[in-house]
C-alpha cells in the first residue's frame, strides 16, 4: 500500500505478443520510467511489448504483474514479479483495464484495440497510445480519449498526471 493506506498506481502496459523491435524498445523504456516513477506496472504477462515492459520495469527495481490469459507457468517472461493466471482468454484483458489506474498501449494488434476501447468505455483514467492504433469515428474524426503521443517519456508523463493530481 501506498502513503494514507491507497494502493500504490497502477499502469497497465498493452501491446502485442509479436512486436517490432522499436515497439520492443519502447516498451521497455515505459517499463523503466514506470518504475522510477514508482508505478507499479500490469501487463498480460506474455511475450514482446509484455515482456518488455516486465524488463524494463525489473531493471529499475520496479514491481510488475502479469495477468495471464491461460494457466501456462512454463510460458511466464521471468521478468515478472508476480503473475495471475486467469484463464480467461482474452476476456482478461477486462481485468487488466479494471485493475489499472492508466493504461499505456505500445504498438498494435486486436487484443491491444482490445485494451484501449475497455479503457475508453471505462472512463476516468488516461489512456495513452505511443505509436499504434489511431482510433477514429465514422467520419474519420480521432475519437476522444485516447492520447497519442510520440515518444516513451510523452507517454509516462501523460499516465501519470492522474496520479499527480491525486495527491494534491
Amino acid at each position: 500500500m501506498g502513503a494514507g493506506g491507497r494502493v500504490r498506481f497502477q499502469v497497465a502496459v498493452c501491446g502485442p505478443g509479436r512486436c517490432t523491435e522499436e515497439e520492443r524498445q519502447h516498451a521497455h523504456q515505459v517499463g523503466a520510467l514506470l518504475a522510477e516513477q514508482g508505478a507499479i506496472v500490469l501487463c498480460g504477462g506474455g511475450d514482446g511489448v509484455m515482456a518488455a515492459a516486465a524488463d524494463g520495469a525489473r531493471s529499475r527495481g520496479g514491481l510488475v504483474i502479469g495477468i495471464r490469459a491461460d494457466t501456462d507457468r512454463a510460458a511466464v517472461p521471468d521478468a515478472l514479479s508476480a503473475v495471475v493466471f486467469t484463464d480467461l482468454g482474452e476476456a482478461r484483458n477486462a481485468v487488466i483495464v479494471a485493475s489499472a489506474d492508466a493504461v499505456i498501449s505500445v504498438g498494435g494488434s486486436w487484443g491491444t484495440l482490445s485494451e484501449i476501447a475497455l479503457a475508453g468505455r471505462r472512463g476516468g483514467i488516461p489512456v495513452v497510445c505511443l505509436a499504434g492504433w489511431q482510433v477514429t469515428d465514422q467520419s474519420g474524426s480521432p475519437v476522444v480519449g485516447p492520447v497519442h503521443v510520440a515518444t516513451p517519456q510523452e507517454a509516462v508523463v501523460t499516465a501519470l498526471t492522474v496520479r499527480s493530481q491525486d495527491d494534491k
